[in-house]
Parts: structure tokens; sequence; C-alpha cells
């Protein structure tokens, strides 16, 4: 370090001439030497100059000397700096590490430009929590500032109750020396906000009592409508209902409901007695959260909704042992008949569709049975719960037509088949049906017509090599 020009730099600073003094404090430190006394002095210098960006550099550099210290400090001028710069962004999170040094002996500071740079960044809930913050930190000589903007941080939030509160406690912490007309100014729009009108007036009239203020036309404009509000009020007459009520019993002069706060005398509790700054954000959140929960549980939503759905499940679930206890299932009887024969046209395996205790020998045989490229119909099911039977037509390829029985087994909730047989009807023992014909394409149909023994034996032997094969 160039002690020398160090300490005329530390002179320039104290007279104010900011030019010099970061003349001659660049000129005292080495290249590449870190110090952090000549870096906060050039930062505060800079900021005098309004080159903003220039002393968030030299606080930076103030900040990488950890033997300096003052991390609080350091942090608060950076976090302005950028704030100045137009960097908010930035800004919140070197103030943000600023109010969580513990050692920072006047953290409200780093609280008001962390509210402002909420405030540009257009997050006005953040911005009011830091603006209490720093209306509730103790090292704070003026906290009417913090407060003032809290006020408005909460008009903006459309929460008028809770800026009259902010901004009657501003008041309280100001001095009738100070310029008080522009916080009573905005303690009248929040009145107005809140539809209590008289108080309105009387706050407007205490900002142009001196007649230094001059209203906004915006505020002319509330002005003017509190007025005529109050004096309609003042002016109105009873009518014979409220006469009927007085003599009833039930009128009351003592208590006006659109002026609780005026000439009844009924004014708002200070915030000494409402708890005001003892309660966090948090706790207010934490209760608003608990005031709906127990709505919700007056409207017994919940339990309504659970009955609802508990009845539906019990319905859905009746009706499902239902149908299994009378034989229904899915895929459905029909269905799985409909694929077996589809299968042995395909000629894809039938294993997927028979029970799982039949061999592959049995799974054949059965396969013989069925017929290629029928058209099926079912014509009937007897069902029960673990065993059914599916009655099958089959419209063979060549012609004529093959009556089949098909038992079936419950699987899981499906079926699947155990055997198959096939059924050959005679009318008064003469003739014989299609299935016993269809062997024997061959043979000329007045030769089947001239025996019927004949004919009952071809059945009874196709019958016999079905059950052999």
């Amino acid at each position: 370090m160039n002690q020398q020009a160090f300490e005329s730099g530390k002179r320039a600073y104290q007279e104010a001439d900011w030019l010099r003094a970061v003349t001659l404090l660049d000129g005292a430190k080495q290249s590449g030497e870190v110090s952090g006394e000549i870096d906060h002095l050039r930062g505060n210098a800079y900021m005098k100059l309004g080159q903003f960006d220039s002393a968030a550099l030299a606080y930076e550099g103030a900040l990488s000397d950890t033997a300096y210290g003052r991390r609080g400090a350091l942090s608060c001028n950076l976090g302005r700096a950028l704030l100045a710069a137009g960097r908010p962004q930035e800004a919140v999170g070197a103030l943000t590490d600023a109010v969580s040094d513990s050692s920072y002996a006047t953290p409200y500071k780093a609280y008001l430009a962390l509210g402002s740079a909420y405030e540009q960044l257009g997050d006005v809930r953040n911005a009011g929590i830091a603006y209490r913050s720093a209306a509730i930190d103790e090292q704070n000589p003026a906290p009417a500032l913090a407060l003032t903007s809290l006020g408005s941080c909460f008009m903006r939030l459309g929460r008028a109750v809770d800026a009259v509160e902010a901004y009657r406690t501003a008041l309280d912490f100001t001095t009738p020396l100070e310029d008080q007309n522009k916080i009573w100014c905005d303690l009248a729009l929040a009145y107005v906000s809140a539809n209590r009108m008289s108080e309105a007036v009387d706050a407007f009239a205490h900002a142009t009592a001196d007649g230094t203020y001059e209203l906004s036309p915006e505020a002319q404009a509330s002005y003017d409508a509190a007025r005529k509000a109050v004096s309609s009020i003042g002016s109105r007459r009873p009518s014979e209902t409220d006469a009927f009520l007085a003599a009833a019993g039930y009128g009351s002069t003592s208590y006006d409901p659109l002026d609780p706060t005026g000439a009844s005398g009924e004014l708002i509790p200070s915030p000494e007695d409402t708890g005001f700054f003892s309660v966090s954000e948090e706790d207010l959140v934490q209760q608003d959260r608990l005031d709906r929960k127990v709505k919700r549980k007056h409207r017994h939503t919940g339990l309504k909704v659970f009955i609802v759905i508990f009845l539906l499940l019990v319905l859905a679930a009746g009706g499902a042992v239902f149908a299994y206890i009378n034989g229904y299932g899915w895929p459905t009887q029909q269905a799985v008949a409909e694929q077996l024969f589809d299968a042995k046209t395909q000629g894809s395996d039938l294993a997927p569709y028979v029970v799982s205790d039949l061999s592959t020998a049995q799974i054949q045989e059965m396969s013989d049975v069925l017929p290629s490229g029928a058209e099926v119909s079912v014509s009937g099911v007897d069902r029960s719960m673990m065993e059914s039977t599916v009655y099958v037509t089959a419209t063979l390829s060549g012609a004529g037509e093959q009556d089949y029985t098909i038992d079936m087994t419950r699987d899981g909730i499906g079926w699947k088949v155990s055997s198959v047989t096939p059924v050959y009807l005679s009318e008064d023992g003469v003739g014989t049906d299609d299935g016993a014909s269809a062997p024997e394409a061959d043979a000329d149909a007045d030769a089947d017509a001239e025996s019927p023994s004949s004919t009952d034996g071809a059945a009874e032997g196709t019958q016999t090599d079905a059950a052999t094969e």
C-alpha cells in the first residue's frame, strides 16, 4: 500500500473532494493488492460522484478482503449501488446477504433498500415484509419512513385496513416539527378505501390545514367524495319504518352502522393494543390457513366427499360380487368360445384358451374336434359361479352345421375351456345330422336315406373316434 497516497486520499474524502479522493485512493493500491479499507472509501466516493457501477466494483473488492470484515455494511452498500445502477435483481442478493450478518449493527438500512428493490421487481408482498422488518428494527431511529412505505404496499395489496394501521403508527413516530401532511393524505386515502368516510374527511383536513400541502387530483376527488358521503349521512331523515322501530324500542341513536368510528366514538384500537408489530408475517399466513381449515370442517365438505366415494365403492364391489356369483366374468364365456374357434381357423395355439391342467395330447384332441373356417354362433350359456357350459353352432365351410357343447372352468375373473364335445342329433331315429354326413362327403345322399341303421352307426363311429383320438 502507498501509505502517503492513502492518507492524502482520506483527507480529500473528509473534505468532500470526491474526484480527488478517488484518484488518490486508486493510486494507493499496488497491482493485485487487496485492501478492504481503500476499496470501501473508493466505493463511497464513487457513490457521491454518481458512478454506481464503479462503486459496486469497489465494494465487491472490499468484500474480497476477508480480513477487513464489515460484511453487513459492505453488502448493504453494494446492494444500494446495484439498485442505483438499475440492477435490482442483483441488489436483492447483496441486501439479503447484508441482513443475514448478525454482527451488522444497522440492518434497517439494508431492509429499506431491500424493500425498494422488491418494489422495482414488482414483488409487493416481499417489499412489505422488508419495510416491516425495517420498521420494527430497534436500531432504526426514524421508523416513520418504513411505516409509510409499508402502508403503500398494503394499499397496493388491497389491504386498506392494514394500511390505516401502518399510516397511523407512522404518525405516532413523527414529531410536530416534521412534515406530516403527506402521511395524513395517505391515511385519508386508506380510510376512503376502507369506507370510513368521516375519518377520511378528518385526515384530509389535517393534511391541508397549514396550506402548504396541495392534494393531487386523485386525492382531491377522494376528499370531495368523502365529504359528500358524510354530508349525505348527516342530512338523512328517519323513515317511517325507522320511527316505527324506534317506538317499539329497537331504535338507537348512539350507534350509526354506516359510521361506526365517527360520531359514535367507537375508535379503532391502537397498534399497541392489536399487537401489530408482535405478529410475524408467517404467523398471519399460518392463522389464515387455520381459519380456512376450520371453515372447511364446518362445511363438512371432506366428510361428504368421503361418504359419496365410499358408497360408490360399496356399490361397485357389490355389483362385482353379484356378477361373480352368477357366473359372469371377463372375458365372457361367449368371447372365449369364439376365440377358441378363431384360433383353430388361424392355426394358432389353443393353450391360452384352455385350462392349464390339460396335457398337450388332450389339447391336440380338442383341436382335432374343432372345424377350421367355420362361422360360430352361441345359442346359449348355462352359468354358475365356477362352472359354465356354452352351446355353439358352427356353420361349416363346406356345407351344413355342427353343434358343440363347450365346458368351461372359472379362471380368475375370466373363463378357460375344459372340454369340447360335438353334439349329433337325430330326428325320430331316421336320417342323420349334418355332423355325421360331413365325413362322408363322397357318399350319395340317397344311400344315406336308405339305411337309417347305417347312419346311426356312422354317427356312433364318429363319436367314438372323437373320444379316442
